[in-house]
């Protein structure tokens, strides 16, 4: 059994959070969150907010499921939506930016 977190809409982009996401997949929960408080990027913070909710849900869940007994055992960053903006060129051409956004989800089960 495991318990899932998912956040969606995420305004950072999928390659960037899949990149963190490979560091910690398969790790222990108590080393994995410690990892993504010292690791120096954005997506760093945003998969330690949905890491930290899978290990709230997998509390609820499993009943007294401490950090040090949960793993993870499924982490994944797929495309979300993208927002497209145009930015003034020189001569009155106009180009477009892709502001991409990601669905992260990470799933965390017990250890036996």
């Amino acid at each position: 059994m495991e318990a899932l977190a998912t956040q969606r809409m995420a305004r950072i982009s999928p390659r960037k959070v899949r990149i963190i996401l490979n560091a910690i997949r398969h790790d222990n929960v108590e080393e994995a969150l410690t990892r993504l408080r010292f690791t120096n990027k954005h997506a760093a913070r945003v998969v330690y907010k949905v890491l930290a909710s899978a290990v709230a849900n997998a509390q609820v869940k499993f009943g007294k499921a401490a950090p040090q007994d949960l793993y993870i055992s499924r982490a994944v960053a797929n495309e979300g939506p993208t927002m497209k903006r145009f930015m003034p060129r020189a001569r009155g051409r106009a180009s477009r930016i892709n502001k991409r956004t990601s669905h992260i989800t990470i799933a965390v089960t017990e250890a036996e």
